[in-house]
């Protein structure tokens, strides 16, 4: 690269600003950026976790900016990112440790595609390092970290944070669901049935030494220091509570976001006052709200959890009913999930003249509707937030991890959501935050 980042990023701004007095965006779509742009313009990336989901993300990015560095804790997946001809085309440093990558001056933006446990403490010090950050869902381990990365993108206003919920992006489905709540079509929603599935059983894994391709010790990082167990790592990691909240966090972090943007709860000081988990099942047996095995799968795999609103709205977050959400108001009913939208509504077109490019430039936060990841790098560009924005997600995240709280303790729990506190169940209120192993603390800023 021939400009420096503090060049590039002059640049940015001065498109921003032009933007801003009405001149012509400089950003139109992701094929026009790379046809106007010069190589010397594109923002340099570096890739942090690079397994399956995250040489996806990789390759989506290598669109908008040139990627320089990948990093895995299992060095087969750094190795093959870097070789790849869609990611790092055999030029790209690999690492083994993500903090390689955040030191680097050159570096623009970074994306974060780990295990759950290990988001919020790259992501901060990513904006530390004042790089612009992309990261997949679900955004947090605990109810603390959602107040540490909101905290944190207060501090650093300048950069862009933006969350991998592409049902965002879906204007012919979930957009236009929450358009559809949003401008009372349906009447007064009285409840919404959230569909996520149920995790999987499995186990009694036999414990082994970790392969010699990856850093246990550090894939571990917060998370207390155990055997290795094949199924812990990589894709199994959502079922166990130790690094992930199970469906709840998985299949939550979509529908639950989509459902709390719908009836606009997505604010701060938002959000149900009682979750109900009465009725939930584990895989194995649970002693205050925690495994009494360490061989087996345990995050909840059968439920129905009910969350109370405010405003008297019922959400109930279940593994029973088909993947997807179901707004139900006083007027009429729709189903939406990733393959459908369906309902009298929608059949019968009663938002017919009323969901149109403006109100889609309304749910993208002021932004014209394109491609998720065209988003990110639009606000990048222009400033503003993006259409997957911190601080809605937190106010999502708060609910799914308070369904996961109320099924892990069999009982219904009671949430300030002004003072974003458990109260009145001191056991309940201890599963706020969870001790980091030392060396692996969460920056406070």
């Amino acid at each position: 690269m021939s400009h420096s980042r503090a060049t590039r990023r002059d640049f940015l701004k001065t498109q921003a600003a032009a933007a801003a007095v009405g001149a012509a965006p400089y950003f139109l779509s992701s094929r026009q950026a790379s046809a106007n742009e010069s190589a010397n313009d594109r923002p340099v990336i570096g890739c942090i976790g690079v397994g399956s989901m995250g040489s996806g993300d990789a390759r989506a990015h290598a669109s908008h900016g040139d990627i320089v560095a990948v990093c895995d804790v299992d060095s087969r997946r750094a190795e093959k990112a870097k070789h790849d001809g869609r990611i790092g085309k055999g030029k790209a440093d690999a690492y083994g440790d993500y903090r390689r990558v955040l030191e680097r001056n050159d570096i623009d933006v970074v994306s974060i595609v780990t295990p759950d446990h290990w988001h919020i403490k790259p992501a901060i010090e990513a904006l530390q390092a004042g790089k612009h950050v992309f990261i997949q869902k679900p955004l947090t381990l605990t109810l603390e970290e959602n107040q540490l990365i909101r905290n944190a993108c207060d501090k650093y206003k300048d950069l862009v944070f933006f969350i991998g919920t592409q049902q965002r992006s879906d204007a012919g489905k979930f957009m236009r669901a929450v358009n559809m709540v949003q401008k009372g079509l349906l009447g007064e929603i009285k409840k919404i049935t959230v569909g996520i599935n149920g995790g999987p059983k499995g186990g009694p894994f036999r414990k082994t030494d970790p392969p010699k391709e990856l850093d246990w010790e550090m894939w571990l990082g917060q998370a207390p220091k155990v055997d290795y167990i094949d199924k812990r790592c990589h894709y199994q990691f959502r079922w166990w509570y130790e690094y992930s909240g199970g469906k709840f966090t998985d299949w939550g972090a979509h529908h639950v976001d989509i459902a709390t943007w719908a009836i606009e709860h997505d604010k701060q000081g938002m959000g149900p006052t009682e979750i109900d988990g009465t009725d939930a099942n584990h895989p194995v047996p649970f002693e205050d709200g925690y495994p009494t095995v360490d061989d087996c799968y345990n995050t909840a795999h059968d439920y129905a959890i009910k969350c109370k609103f405010p405003n008297g709205i019922e959400m109930i977050v279940d593994s029973r009913s088909p993947n997807g959400i179901l707004f139900e108001g006083t007027k009429g009913r729709i189903f939406v999930n990733r393959g459908k939208i369906t309902g009298q509504p929608i059949e019968e077109n009663w938002d017919e003249g009323k969901y149109t490019d403006e109100d889609r430039t309304r749910l993208y936060k002021g932004k014209p509707h394109e491609g998720h990841k065209n988003n990110f790098y639009r606000c990048i560009r222009e400033g503003g937030l993006p259409v997957s924005d911190v601080y809605s997600h937190v106010q999502a995240l708060h609910t799914c991890h308070l369904c996961a709280i109320a099924a892990r303790l069999g009982r219904t729990i009671r949430w300030d959501p002004k003072q974003e506190k458990i109260v009145g169940d001191e056991q309940a209120a201890a599963f706020f935050a969870r001790e980091q192993r030392k060396g692996y603390e969460i920056p406070r800023v």
